[in-house]
Parts: C-alpha cells; sequence; structure tokens
C-alpha cells in the first residue's frame, strides 16, 4: 500500500494497484500513520541537534511518553468523532451513489469490471511497441538532416546524419524516405515530442520530491498535512 498523501505522485498503474482509495476495506484510512507520529516529532530536531546523547534520548523518550498520554486520554472522543463521520459519509455517498447507477443504468459489478479493465490497458501501455522509438528516431534524423541542408553547413556532420537516416530507414524497412510533413511523420513527431514532455514532467516529479526529502532531512518540511485527531 502507498500512502495517500504520496499515493498521487505515483504513476496510475500503481495507484489501482496499491492507493487507499482502490483497496477494499480501507475505509477513510489513509496509510500514514506513521507520518501523524513524525509530523509531531519533527520539531525535537532542533532542540537535540546539539545535544548530549544523554538529554538527546531524553528529550525524545519525554516526547513520546506525553504524546502517547495526551492520545490516551482522548481515544474515546477519537473513535466517537470518527465513527460519526464514517456513517455519515456511508449515508451520504450511497445515496449519490444510487443517483448514479441510475442516471449511467450502472451496477456494483460494473465499477469492479472498469477498475479491471484500466489496469488490463495501463499495463499494455508500459512500452511503446519496439518500432516505435526507431519511427520517433527516424523523424528526429529528417529534422536534423534538413536543418544542416538550410544551414549550408556542416558537410561531415550533415553525411553522418545522412547515414543514420539511411540506416534507420533501412532497419525500419521504409522503402521511400517519409516527407517533411506528411502523415507519418507527423504522427511520429507528435510522439516524440510527447515522449519528451513526459520525460521532463517525470524529471520535474523526481526534483521536487528529492527537494522534499531534503526539507525533510532538515525538519523544515511544512506541507500542511498534519492531520487533526481530532
Amino acid at each position: 500500500m502507498v500512502g495517500a498523501f504520496h499515493g498521487h505522485a505515483h504513476n496510475r498503474l500503481c495507484q489501482l494497484n496499491w492507493h487507499p482509495m482502490y483497496i477494499k476495506g480501507m475505509g477513510h484510512s489513509e496509510g500514514e500513520g506513521c507520518k501523524h507520529v513524525f509530523s509531531a516529532s519533527n520539531e525535537l530536531a532542533r532542540s537535540t541537534r546539539h545535544a548530549s546523547r544523554f538529554h538527546r534520548h531524553q528529550a525524545i523518550e519525554q516526547h513520546f511518553a506525553f504524546w502517547n498520554a495526551d492520545k490516551y486520554e482522548v481515544l474515546t472522543q477519537f473513535i466517537r468523532n470518527h465513527y460519526r463521520k464514517a456513517t455519515q459519509t456511508v449515508r451520504t455517498l450511497t445515496a449519490e451513489l444510487a443517483i448514479v447507477k441510475e442516471a449511467l443504468k450502472l451496477t456494483d459489478d460494473d465499477f469492479s469490471r472498469f477498475i479491471i479493465e484500466e489496469r488490463v490497458y495501463l499495463t499494455s501501455l508500459k512500452q511503446h511497441p519496439q518500432r516505435d522509438p526507431l519511427k520517433v528516431w527516424y523523424t528526429q534524423a529528417l529534422d536534423e538532416l534538413e536543418e544542416r541542408r538550410e544551414a549550408g553547413n556542416g558537410a561531415l556532420d550533415g553525411i553522418a546524419v545522412e547515414q543514420m537516416a539511411g540506416q534507420l530507414q533501412l532497419q525500419l524497412g521504409i522503402e521511400s524516405r517519409w516527407e517533411i510533413g506528411g502523415p507519418e511523420y507527423t504522427r511520429y513527431k507528435a510522439q516524440g515530442v510527447l515522449d519528451e514532455y513526459h520525460e521532463a514532467l517525470d524529471e520535474l516529479e523526481r526534483l521536487v520530491v528529492m527537494r522534499l526529502f531534503e526539507l525533510s532531512k532538515l525538519s523544515m518540511l511544512d506541507t500542511g498535512n498534519v492531520i487533526q485527531s481530532l
């Protein structure tokens, strides 16, 4: 299972398999129990960073002792409030779901089927067909070749690009060279642009997550996802 706070940073297929929203029996549980504890103890880092080993252990032990006592004191109220919220959610969503099912002519089995079909579809899209990347590279070679021809320089580099385009054309079994702006060229040119966009998006997501981890280590992370117990 992936925690709800971080689940949407994962790809859709991972969410379908491991996000609490799609796991039967999870209810309102978001899978971030440890984070609730750590969010309250993060402030210890500032006061214990330069403390001695004894005082550091003492501060941590006292913090969790008081934290546990506070939670135990309001445990009954915590369970009561969450039970009331759960029953209210069940009543509200059951009524709304009945309206949706009536309007779209759906049954309970359809929702499970939708998840299965989406999972199968996304699994089939894990990788492009083997020939597709070659065709994308072929369009890129044609673009580079066209640019060098228009510039009228870089003869040696132009010959190398010409040879690469010819090799790809031979490997793909293309009889006549694609025309710039032709249907096949346009299709795989668009796919290449989309692939570059996805790569840039993945890299941006990676950098954001790395930054969040760095802030967390410095006890400077403040994402606003500290959940109130009551």
